[in-house]
């Protein structure tokens, strides 16, 4: 199979799986809300003349191309961020607060272009490729309630892939690594209560504001003093509430953050000792603070060796050797996680990162802005993971 066809393929329909992204990218929709999105999904698919099923996880799609034992699936994320978009493109999101600052919209159009591609290649395929179409990838475990609803069973998906646009790489590469790619994640609330009061009194009041600044200090030296320094990981306090008048104590300030590690063992142990050191610093200043850890914890992200290997095979024949890199763990978190904590496969990250046309902000920024160029890149990567696993599989 010669990948450059493949590639120019791909680059033929440049201009539908743009299209498909940008109308997507003005209607963003945030987790479970993602109707617009998965009706999209659904209506490409029929015109395709792909069978699907509709309504996984709330608002998932499963689709199928060919058919047999062999069984090899390709994921997408679907759903949005609660950002206020900046980017200054002709496409901006026209939902106030709401934007695909995390590149999901062209997740989603690149999949669909391989769906496209496969479906033509149809006849050829030596087994199943089953495409997933999934909610709520930020912060919802939408991976987690579609892999529960059954996504990777009949027939028993054998191997997994999935791309996630790279701003830490140059567009036209990929990079990745065997082993754990991204971290474990969760989130974290702290909510301290005190006794409000006069501001010019405060020996009649006991502060929450002065305890919770001790409590987001003392946090930090968790990851300074307490983690052997060659391993990773981060507490993120990224949120203040509390007060609303200048001359007034208020009797609750409320924290909430994140919290990451490399394994799931160490994710818990930082919770153990974030509940330890948020409840006895509030007491010692005669405060009581509530520790949550709400949602879920995510695992970690961990490639397998072969599906890796494959995907660089891949990319070092479709975008040259120098294209393909190895990367060291990144503590970002992903619910592609949970398929493969089931089967094996490999998360890829897609480099879209191009200065000259503003492409050069991080995922989750409101002037976060896509190197188009490359979506076309990201569905033949789809396509050959797919066509090559299959092979692999049948052989």
């Amino acid at each position: 199979m010669k990948l450059d066809a493949l590639l120019q393929d791909a680059r033929s329909i440049q201009d539908w799986i743009v299209d498909i992204r940008r109308t997507l990218h003005r209607q963003p929709e945030l987790q479970y809300e993602e109707f617009k999105t998965s009706r999209l999904v659904q209506d490409t698919l029929t015109e395709l003349g792909i069978s699907f099923q509709a309504g996984i996880a709330e608002t998932g799609v499963l689709a199928s191309i060919g058919s047999g034992e062999a069984c090899v699936a390709l994921r997408a994320d679907m759903d949005a961020l609660p950002i206020h978009e900046e980017a200054d493109v002709d496409f901006r999101s026209e939902v106030d607060g709401k934007m695909h600052a995390c590149g999901h919209d062209c997740h989603t159009a690149m999949l669909l272009g391989a769906a496209r591609l496969l479906k033509q290649r149809e006849s050829e395929l030596p087994g199943t490729v089953k495409l997933l179409f999934q909610p709520a990838e930020e912060g919802g475990a939408g991976g987690k309630r579609m892999r529960e609803a059954g996504v990777l069973k009949n027939p028993d998906v054998q191997r997994i892939f999935g791309l996630h646009v790279w701003p830490l790489a140059d567009s036209g590469e990929i990079t990745s690594r065997t082993g754990t790619f991204l971290a474990a994640s969760g989130g974290l609330t702290i909510t301290v209560r005190g006794k409000g009061g006069h501001a010019a009194m405060p020996h009649l009041a006991i502060d929450p504001v002065t305890t919770s600044a001790k409590i987001i200090t003392e946090l930090q030296t968790i990851i300074a003093r307490e983690l052997d320094p060659i391993e990773s990981g981060v507490i993120s306090i990224t949120m203040v509430h509390g007060g609303a008048a200048y001359n007034v104590i208020p009797p609750e300030v409320k924290l909430g953050g994140t919290v990451r590690a490399l394994t799931l063992v160490q994710l818990h142990a930082l919770q153990q000792r974030i509940q330890e050191i948020a409840t006895l610093t509030a007491r010692a200043h005669r405060c009581e603070a509530v520790v949550e850890f709400p949602g879920n914890s995510y695992p970690p992200t961990v490639n397998d060796e072969h599906s890796w290997n494959l995907a660089q095979e891949i990319g070092r024949e479709l975008l040259g050797a120098d294209h393909v890199s190895d990367s060291p763990p990144i503590m970002g978190g992903e619910d592609f996680a949970y398929y493969t904590e089931e089967v094996p496969g490999c998360f890829v990250g897609l480099g879209m990162r191009n200065p000259k046309i503003g492409a050069d902000y991080s995922v989750h920024h409101p002037m976060f802005k896509m190197d188009e160029d490359t979506l076309p890149i990201g569905t033949s990567l789809h396509v050959a993971f797919a066509l090559k696993s299959l092979a692999e599989l049948t052989a």
